[in-house]
């Protein structure tokens, strides 16, 4: 018996879309405009296809009475949780406000003894996967709890948490778990924050009345530049969207047109080896990690492939939260605060289409320092911006077929999707159980291969969603992203040694 079997879930009906439209809600009543609550914004509707996949691990065996508890608890301070999306009288999706059975939302699968007993690690694996297989129930609100109360490799019980993507984007959720957890150190507070990014770049350093002309002049130069690269990046979008392809290759999903069931697998990685290598090359952790991603698909790649030596462009989707960097501090203490109806959930994000370099270096750092070149460049333009309004406008005056094929169009023309996220940076307790790790994925994207990272402590977990099919080695490409980031410490280490030399 495969462990993943959907009949091992709870009964649920098929995903069925609530409403209105007759006069009658999801209960059967009248559900007047008056009585629901904000518009569906136009982002949550374009990724009407897209889910987000949360594995979490804890430390010590689930007490579901205490999560069920606190899950309740937590409820009440977050109105798309305890709603359904409905169509109104005037044909328009709206959150509507419903009555949340938290029973109703926690799963505890029934797996097959023998598997879990032979590999519990795949057993989980295996059902997560048949997740992007299965549909949701529209009918009530768009997240659920799935337990898994046996120990694996990496934790004492785990937790995956499956969300539609239209509750929020990376921010809000990222906001929502501050918000949910407490210190594990000390459970009366908040855990620590992520500290606030620096703002870098050339329009960002004004220079002082007092200096010369010259730095004057570069730094307004520096706003040309911006608007040059904002036109080029623009062309390049509207030219993806028509006819500019990336080249096939083994990442390049083969099929659009068939949803297939994806593989969801992750890998701890050493975040003190990634800051170890940041400092060594004066560059941010983000270029540290496109550098391993380069270095890792490369492996992978001339492994698979047979090819020798040659270089291959292709890009990648890269989502980018727009909400302003103090949002997640100032969100969290607004939600302490019982002001959390004053947060602003759901989706606001841009994207960049980032060029990906798969080739082979005989210096591992060279991965590194063409990935800060493509990010720097990239950091000096208006694109992300731009995309998240075209999105909007395409959305309001083509309507949500129009855009969603426009999107899928975009997505299909390139390769890999790509996020990273920064997660909390001391152990926390979710309903009184200790996290020992954090695993965000997804599926929906119309591409074979979605990379994410996610830091928790000292910790990046590498997490990737491929198209089973397409993958079945999914674990070999898992062991290139650690063994690429170990060959480009152990450069970064002989780089340091040769300073110290001279």
């Amino acid at each position: 018996m495969d462990a993943a079997a959907p009949t091992t879930l709870r009964k649920r009906p098929l995903s069925v879309r609530t409403s209105t439209s007759d006069g009658n809600g999801a209960d059967g009543r009248r559900a007047p405009n008056d009585e629901l609550g904000e518009p569906v914004s136009p982002s949550a509707r374009l990724v009407e296809d897209f889910y987000i996949i949360v594995v979490i691990g804890a430390a010590t065996p689930l007490n579901i009475p205490a999560l069920r508890a606190g899950i309740e608890a937590q409820l009440a301070r977050y109105p798309h949780f305890r709603s359904i999306q409905v169509t109104d009288k005037d044909g328009n999706l709206r959150w509507a406000p419903t009555t949340v059975n938290v029973e109703d939302q926690l799963i505890c699968p029934a797996l097959d003894p023998a598997a879990v007993a032979a590999d519990p690690d795949k057993a989980v694996e295996d059902y997560v996967a048949s997740l992007s297989t299965l549909p949701m129930d529209w009918s009530r609100p768009l997240w659920e709890f799935h337990l898994f109360d046996f120990p694996t490799s990496e934790a004492t019980a785990t937790a995956a948490i499956r969300v539609h993507h239209s509750l929020g984007d990376g921010m809000s959720l990222l906001t929502l778990l501050m918000a949910c957890t407490r210190s594990a150190a000390d459970p009366t507070r908040l855990p620590a924050m992520p500290p606030l990014p620096a703002r870098t770049g050339a329009i960002y350093q004004r220079p002082r009345p007092s200096a010369g002309a010259l730095a004057h002049v570069a730094w307004l130069w520096s706003f040309v530049v911006l608007a040059w690269h904002t036109v080029v990046d623009v062309v390049a979008f509207f030219a993806t969207i028509l006819c500019l392809r990336d080249p096939h290759t083994l990442f390049k999903r083969v099929n659009h047109a068939e949803s297939q069931r994806k593989r969801i697998v992750h890998r701890s990685l050493s975040l003190d080896d990634v800051k170890f290598v940041k400092n060594a090359m004066k560059c941010t952790v983000n270029d540290v990690l496109v550098g391993i991603t380069y270095a890792a698909l490369s492996r992978y790649y001339f492994r698979k492939s047979g090819d020798t030596d040659k270089e291959i462009r292709v890009r990648s989707i890269l989502l980018v939260n727009l909400r302003p960097t103090t949002s997640l501090h100032a969100c969290v203490n607004m939600i302490e605060s019982g002001k959390g109806s004053d947060v602003k959930w759901g989706n606001k994000l841009g994207f960049i289409i980032l060029p990906f370099f798969i080739g082979k270096h005989s210096d591992p750092l060279d991965y590194v320092r063409k990935a800060k070149k493509v990010v720097d460049r990239k950091k000096s333009s208006l694109e992300v911006v731009f995309t998240h309004l075209a999105a909007e406008v395409i959305l309001k005056v083509f309507g949500l077929k129009a855009a969603a094929a426009i999107f899928h169009r975009m997505i299909s023309h390139t390769t890999i999707s790509f996020s990273s996220m920064t997660g909390p940076v001391e152990q926390v307790e979710f309903c009184g159980h200790p996290v020992v790790f954090i695993a965000p994925s997804g599926y929906g994207p119309p591409e074979a291969l979605t990379v994410n990272y996610q830091s928790y402590v000292n910790t990046i977990m590498v997490n990737l969603a491929l198209d089973e099919a397409q993958f079945p080695d999914c674990h070999e490409l898992l062991d290139d992203f650690a063994e690429s980031l170990a060959r480009i410490k152990d450069a970064a280490s002989s780089l340091g040694k040769q300073h110290r030399k001279t």
